[in-house]
């Protein structure tokens, strides 16, 4: 077997090259090599690459970005049981050190250790072979593809989202932006008993596919006034639980208008813009809850079975399908053309 491998790496802003990398090997008794089969393209990605940074961190060395990975294991160290040479895979982009306080109380996603997939200086999975510890390996069900394992990263987003905001039966949510994560905050939602489902974006193919996935309205907010509508499916209440997807901060007022007294807003979405105008009156007499999110924590296994059991759709989502050789190509088709990419992935 050859002992180097293709990987697309990250050498400059707007600079992507496929260079030949050494292959890796198990080199701890609990860790598993991996062929990476599928790898989605994440917004995160698009700004390291075009951008260079994501807040304070940048890129300075060359990188291989990805981590939205699933594959097929290859080999496995002497203490991993549970897995074997053949299993297919999802695999969870993030380990932690397993021994400080937020580890033990189950946040693990909060670790100040953690190791991150395609966050600088650790590299990523557009690539044809990773190893990682087999604890944040989960096992795909014969039925479920490594395309639908690869988008389980973006499905422990919104899952996480939904718990963390707390989404009871019967809840009315709005969710501002319709992007992969907006889309799958809202099937989420859904799963977690939530019955009326408002979703908002600026692109009208993103709302179609809201529609299709059972979105209960879809609203363009460039054409129609986003709080009035909510206010008119809740007798004037307004949303129980409203998901900022978008990441623009000119959002957030719009967020905060349209949840009712006493409701939670749940930020998600991590963009460029800053607020300008945090409409602070209106979130204390409303008594209004505020939810932080990095990330998730024990989410895998759920998305894992909420997709075997069809409770939600992820396959749907991918949209353009790219080779290793193409992830250059890729990543400008992505960056360019957000009206018409949901989920772009990578077949190493």
């Amino acid at each position: 077997m050859a002992d180097t491998m293709k990987a697309a790496v990250m050498h400059a802003v707007g600079d992507l090259r496929i260079d030949e990398l050494p292959k890796p090997e198990v080199t701890s008794p609990d860790e598993a090599l991996i062929r990476v089969d599928a790898v989605g393209i994440c917004g995160s990605d698009v700004h390291w690459l075009f951008d260079g940074h994501i807040g304070d961190l940048g890129v300075e060395e060359p990188l291989v970005l990805g981590h939205e990975a699933a594959g097929t294991v290859v080999t496995v160290g002497d203490d991993v049981t549970r897995l074997q040479p053949g299993d297919r895979v999802a695999i969870e982009p993030g380990y932690t050190c397993r021994k400080c306080r937020y580890c033990k109380r189950g946040l693990y996603n909060l670790c100040p250790d953690v190791v991150f997939m395609a966050t600088p200086p650790v590299d990523g999975a557009f690539c044809e072979f990773v190893t990682w510890p087999a604890n944040f390996l989960f096992k795909l069900p014969e039925h479920v593809t490594t395309e639908e394992g690869a988008m389980i990263e973006p499905l422990s987003v919104g899952l996480w989202a939904a718990k963390r905001a707390g989404v009871q039966p019967g809840d009315v949510v709005a969710i501002l932006g319709a992007g992969p994560i907006g889309l799958t905050t809202m099937q989420a939602a859904a799963a977690h008993g939530a019955t009326t489902l408002v979703i908002t974006d600026v692109v009208p193919s993103r709302l179609e596919f809201a529609a299709k996935l059972g979105a209960t309205r879809i609203i363009h907010p460039l054409q129609e006034d986003v709080v009035e509508i909510v206010r008119e499916l809740t007798d004037g209440e307004g949303a129980d639980v409203c998901f900022e997807c978008s990441g623009l901060g000119d959002v957030v007022p719009q967020a905060i208008a349209l949840t009712r007294r006493g409701g939670m807003v749940q930020f998600v979405g991590m963009g460029p813009s800053t607020i300008d105008q945090f409409p602070i009156w209106d979130f204390i007499s409303k008594e209004l809850n505020a939810g932080g999110l990095f990330r998730y924590a024990n989410c895998y296994p759920v998305g894992v079975a909420l997709i075997a059991a069809g409770r939600v759709d992820v396959k749907s989502l991918i949209t353009h399908h790219f080779s290793l050789n193409e992830t250059a190509e890729a990543m400008e088709f992505v960056h360019n053309h957000k009206d018409q990419v949901i989920k772009a992935v990578i077949h190493p």
